[in-house]
């Protein structure tokens, strides 16, 4: 099956239920995107389908045949995904570094489809788990971002 990922298209070989995230992680080589729980809790997994975000652990691939995939490699591809990299290196979010792919695909979608959210849209969105606790620090940037 192909799949666009990134915007450029792949040919991949894998059974319909395989979930998207071994596609991109084992068959295109994309390792930015992490595996954390498998049960679609985490959001390590985070990426856009079509600009929606969703977790990759349990999305069989079938599911996104024909669809823009997008992963973090491509985050900084367009303005707003540059200031969110922006605002995390700025307020040092990053401890050890693993859940941070999948925050930043979060605030990013978040920021795409709302510009200015508000206090409730961010804590709806950024449901994330962080094993650093870098939660004030998440927080600081997005509200950052939102213009808060």
């Amino acid at each position: 099956m192909e799949l666009n990922v990134n915007g450029t298209v792949y040919e991949v070989e894998a059974d319909a239920d395989t979930p998207l995230l071994w596609v991109i992680r084992d068959d295109i080589g994309l390792t930015g995107t992490k595996y954390g729980c498998g049960l679609a809790q985490c959001g390590a997994c985070s990426v856009m389908v079509d600009g929606v975000l969703l977790r990759s652990c349990v999305t069989p691939v079938e599911g996104v045949k024909g669809k823009q995939i997008r992963t973090i490699e491509a985050i900084e591809d367009d303005e707003l995904g540059k200031r969110v990299v922006a605002a995390w290196v700025k307020h040092q979010v990053a401890q050890c570094g693993y859940c941070q792919s999948g925050q930043v695909m979060a605030a990013t979608a978040l920021l795409q489809r709302i510009p200015k959210p508000s206090q409730a849209d961010i804590a709806a969105a950024m449901t994330n788990l962080c094993r650093c606790g870098t939660y004030n620090a998440i927080k600081t940037a997005v509200d950052e971002l939102a213009g808060a």
